[in-house]
C-alpha cells in the first residue's frame, strides 16, 4: 500500500484487500456524520480532495514513476498496470459498504497533483492512518500539510477517529515535519519496518489522539 496494491500512490505502508478491517457496520455507519461516503470531496485552503477515477492513470503516473516521489515508498516507480490496479482497488473500496478506505486525488485549480488516503485500521478501537504522496514540481508548498491535516480532520470530525497515525522513513525529514505540523507526536521508531526496494528500513511512528 504485487498484486492489486501495488500501485498505491500515498505516503504509509500498503495494506492487501484482505488485511483491511472487518468491524461491526454499526459503528463505521453511526459515525459517518452526515456526508456522503461514496462520492467524498474535501476542501483545503488551495486544494480539493475527490474520488480518483480510472481516468485519473495519466496523471497519476505523473508522480508515481517519478523515483523521487517513490524513493521512499515501498511501491513504485509505478507501471501503468500496477497504477491500474491502485485505481480499481480504490473503486472497489469506494463501493464497499461500510466504507473503511478513502483513496482520493488532490486536485490544484482542476489538476490532479497528488493524492491523500486515510483508512480505519480498528473500528472497535477508534483507530485509522493516513498517507499522501505529492508531484516533486509541487513539494515545497505546503501543500503536503494542507492534505495531511484535511484528512486528519476528516477522520476525527466525521469518522469518529481517538487515534490517527502515519509512518514514515527515518530519512524522510520533509514527511516527518509534515506530520508535526498537523499536530501528531513521534511515538518511536520501528527497526526493520518495511522492504523498500530490496532493504529494510526503519520508520519513525507519529500519531495524534483525542485527548478530550
Amino acid at each position: 500500500m504485487g498484486g492489486g496494491t501495488r500501485g498505491c500512490v500515498w505516503a504509509g505502508y500498503v495494506a492487501s484487500p484482505s488485511a483491511l478491517p472487518r468491524e461491526p457496520r454499526a459503528f463505521v455507519a453511526c459515525t459517518f456524520r452526515g456526508m456522503e461516503l461514496s462520492n467524498l470531496r474535501l476542501s483545503t485552503p488551495n486544494l480539493s480532495l475527490r474520488e480518483l477515477e480510472q481516468d485519473d492513470l495519466a496523471a497519476v503516473q505523473g508522480w508515481a514513476t517519478d523515483p523521487e516521489v517513490c524513493r521512499f515508498m515501498t511501491w513504485g516507480p509505478n507501471t501503468d498496470d500496477d497504477t491500474r490496479a491502485f485505481l480499481a482497488f480504490a473503486a472497489t473500496e469506494r463501493r464497499r459498504e461500510p466504507r473503511v478506505t478513502f483513496e482520493l486525488g488532490v486536485e490544484h485549480e482542476g489538476r490532479l497533483v497528488g493524492a491523500g488516503g486515510l483508512r480505519i485500521r480498528s473500528a472497535s478501537n477508534h483507530s485509522g492512518d493516513l498517507g499522501y504522496a505529492l508531484r516533486r514540481d509541487r513539494w515545497g508548498l505546503g501543500w503536503g500539510t494542507e492534505v495531511a491535516r484535511a484528512l486528519l480532520r476528516f477522520g476525527h470530525e466525521q469518522l469518529g477517529l481517538h487515534r490517527i497515525w502515519a509512518t514514515c522513513d527515518v530519512d524522510n525529514v520533509a514527511s516527518a515535519r509534515v506530520l508535526e505540523k498537523i499536530g501528531m507526536h513521534l511515538e518511536g521508531r520501528m527497526k526493520h519496518h518495511m522492504r523498500r526496494h530490496g532493504v529494510w528500513r526503519d520508520s519513525f511512528l507519529y500519531a495524534w489522539v483525542d485527548d478530550g
